[in-house]
């Protein structure tokens, strides 16, 4: 018996009969499993055809898992051309008998016209817990791995869409998941790739609804498992103190070299109409681009305005957060506006803070996502419905942002402050907040988010791309670890 089974969903493209052949051809492959929602003639070799569903079902998945008679199965994505390099499912195999891994996954080219580029993965981490975690176009299941998960944990729900979700999860419980970080394959972009768009707003994206509902519900469940899934009923509203303020709300806007689009937001925040006294504090990160000049005749201006230029010149963005926070300036609520977006209207901050004044630790408005010149671009409004108040919290590290903008109580946030990073210090903190008090939800378009060149996420590399990635699943694998310490586990 050979010790593989490849599972791929069918594709009409002609390169999928040459990935398949070249698959069987390794003298690896004792059967293939061609996934296909309708009917279609097979021409690949030793294969068996299955039409009940997509393949990340729960009846499809049972289906393959009742018959399989492998040691292993290989599932391949769908949509793109994969050559293996010699030798590739050799060493694979070989690295996941060794390991013990329930699953194995290793780096691989892109290759587009002629161009050949390394695609580096992440390694797996406690916290690599979103559904769409790469791993590239191949991925080695152990099948004792998988049936002795589904045997402690309990089988598959029945659902349509996060059917492979809740296996790797269930599987990465008691068995190692291995990154294998050498190239052992090429993966060739078809010339209209489906499903291109979406990118980092698909989570959000209503047409994805139904698919998020059933992810979160297979995250919920992995999350009890682990002993890290927090009631609800435990998460604390605000004990406001008599603690005195010199205003009531405070606007922090951190800027480094945004000389095109500070005055905006300054006078965005200027321009909001309270009940209550605000003012608003800039952290000038030591800008050299003449943004500097500009926040220095504002603030001569307009006396609600804090021109503060700290004397550190090693802090991100979450360290000038802090400046912001701990000065004696800063207002009973702390609100974000980053210098490059817009309040929606003159009435968002206090819209803001008549929540927040309900006890909610940290509230979370909606955005309308616009181009330089302030016109809507898709995906166009964002509100994060996905959040419930029953297990918003613990849904929060599955997906990877709460939304914007967003606004602290001042004391709760002092004690816990800012990473000084600039990417994923308002999630860690989020995340932190959210472990233990109520987050308060806004569901209308407060907040115009400029996607620009200047963004620090636009047009991040491979390598940019995985450092970031890394970064947040090291926040949640942190938080994952604090949940479980709450409730009594290791």
């Amino acid at each position: 018996m050979l010790p593989l089974t490849i599972v791929a969903p069918y594709s009409p493209e002609p390169f999928f009969a040459k990935t398949m052949s070249s698959l069987v051809d390794s003298g690896l492959v004792e059967d293939t499993v061609i996934v296909s929602e309708k009917p279609v003639d097979s021409k690949i070799p030793r294969s068996r055809l299955l039409v009940p569903g997509p393949l990340s079902s729960q009846e499809t998945l049972m289906r393959i898992l009742h018959d399989v008679r492998t040691d292993y199965l290989l599932f391949v994505a769908e949509g793109r051309h994969i050559s293996v390099e010699p030798g590739a499912l050799e060493k694979i195999l070989t690295v996941a008998e060794t390991t013990q891994a329930g699953l194995v996954y290793t780096d691989f080219y892109d290759v587009t016209g002629r161009s050949r580029v390394l695609h580096s993965l992440n390694d797996y981490q406690l916290g690599s817990v979103r559904d769409d975690f790469d791993f590239g176009s191949m991925i080695i299941f152990s099948v004792s791995a998988l049936r002795r998960a589904l045997t402690t944990y309990g089988p598959t729900p029945p659902v349509k869409h996060a059917g492979l979700y809740d296996l790797r999860l269930k599987v990465s419980i008691d068995h190692p998941v291995h990154h294998l970080g050498e190239p052992l394959y090429s993966a060739m972009e078809p010339d209209n790739p489906a499903g291109a768009e979406g990118g980092i707003f698909a989570y959000v994206d209503p047409r994805h609804v139904d698919s998020q509902k059933e992810m979160e519900a297979v995250f919920a469940d992995y999350l009890k498992k682990i002993g890290a899934y927090l009631p609800s009923r435990g998460l604390k509203a605000v004990d406001h103190k008599t603690q005195p303020f010199p205003v009531e709300a405070s606007v922090i806007i951190p800027v480094r070299n945004r000389k095109r689009t500070v005055a905006d937001a300054v006078q965005s925040a200027l321009s909001q109409e309270t009940d209550f006294p605000f003012n608003i504090i800039v952290v000038d990160n030591h800008s050299t681009d003449g943004t500097t000049a500009i926040l220095s005749c504002l603030s001569e201006e307009f006396t609600a305005l804090k021109h503060i230029v700290p004397e550190r010149t090693d802090l991100a963005i979450g360290g000038c957060w802090n400046e912001a926070l701990y000065s004696q300036a800063c207002g009973r609520y702390a609100v974000q506006l980053d210098s490059d977006d817009l309040y929606g209207s003159t009435h968002t901050l206090r819209r803001i803070v008549d929540m927040l004044r309900q006890g909610y630790a940290m509230v979370v408005g909606s955005y309308t996502i616009v181009n330089f010149d302030l016109e809507e671009i898709p995906p166009g409004f964002i509100d994060h419905r996905e959040w419930t108040d029953e297990n918003g919290h613990n849904n929060a590290l599955r997906v990877n942002g709460l939304g914007a903008p967003r606004a602290f109580d001042t004391q709760v946030i002092r004690g816990i402050g800012f990473l000084n990073v600039s990417y994923g210090e308002d999630y860690a903190v989020a995340l932190r907040i959210c472990r233990e008090y109520r987050i308060g939800r806004i569901y209308e378009s407060l907040y115009l988010c400029r996607r620009w060149s200047d963004n620090t996420d636009a047009s991040l590399s491979i390598e940019g791309t995985n450092r970031n990635n890394a970064f947040k699943d090291t926040i949640r694998t942190n938080e994952i670890m604090a949940r479980k310490t709450i409730n009594g586990g290791a």
